[in-house]
């Protein structure tokens, strides 16, 4: 299943509805991608407004210089005022709409990677500068690269990744997915006759993630619509 797809209009993001039999909450999922086109953010904040509750990525506390390096690689790319990208500006604490956000702190971010092998530590700060530098120059034709597709499975390329680099993802996907899924639950749990949608607002790169989590819940997706993120130049 498609959750960012990449065509000749552009990059689109799946909005997906899950819901279980016996009724209770519905989950909605938007897979978000940390820039975008104005609209896309806009779009997103609408249907938001429209849900009972929301559950939103974002590492709390003070920043660290790991954090800082990580978001700097996508941070890049709106100061490049020609690529007509901004980064999420939804203003999630003013919407009406209760919200959680049940993620990591920086400073858990920080001590996990600290607990990496150094091989490992070196290489993803060596990437750091290279890859902001490529995406203040190209961030928004790498927006519409078929390298930005998601899918529900994982991808050849990820499945030949050496088996050590399993702790990093599973330091800053698999550990933080967990989180988001346990707060679902949660709420699932405590309020099962609740006719609500339960927003999941979090980067697409987490949605597999957090897919594999509510299905043990007993949902499933039932339907799914595209939103925007990144138009195709036209000719």
């Amino acid at each position: 299943m498609q959750i960012i797809e990449n065509s000749i209009v552009g990059t689109r993001s799946a909005v997906l509805r899950l819901t279980k039999p016996g009724g209770g909450p519905a989950i909605v999922i938007f897979p978000m991608l940390h820039v975008a086109e104005p609209q896309f953010y806009r779009d997103v904040e609408a249907r938001l407004r429209e849900c009972g509750l929301l559950v939103v990525e974002g590492i709390h506390g003070d920043s660290t210089p790991v954090v800082e390096g990580l978001t700097m690689t996508y941070r890049v790319m709106p100061v490049n005022e020609e690529s007509g990208l901004i980064e999420d500006d939804i203003p999630y604490g003013d919407l009406g709409v209760p919200f959680l956000t049940p993620d990591m702190s920086a400073e858990e971010v920080q001590e996990g990677v600290q607990e990496l092998p150094w091989k490992m530590r070196a290489a993803m700060w060596a990437s750091v500068p290279v890859a902001s530098v490529s995406n203040f120059i190209a961030g928004r034709r790498a927006l519409l690269s078929p390298q930005i597709e998601v899918n529900d499975l994982p991808t050849r390329e990820e499945e030949l990744l050496p088996d050590e680099w399993d702790r990093f993802f599973d330091l800053l996907l698999d550990r933080r997915d967990d989180l988001a899924v346990a707060a679902v639950a949660e709420v699932v749990r405590d309020r099962p006759d609740d006719d609500i949608d339960i927003a999941v607002v979090y980067g697409a790169r987490h949605v597999p993630g957090i897919l594999r989590g509510v299905y043990r819940l007993g949902y499933r997706v039932v339907s799914a619509d595209w939103l925007m993120a990144v138009s195709a130049p036209v000719s």
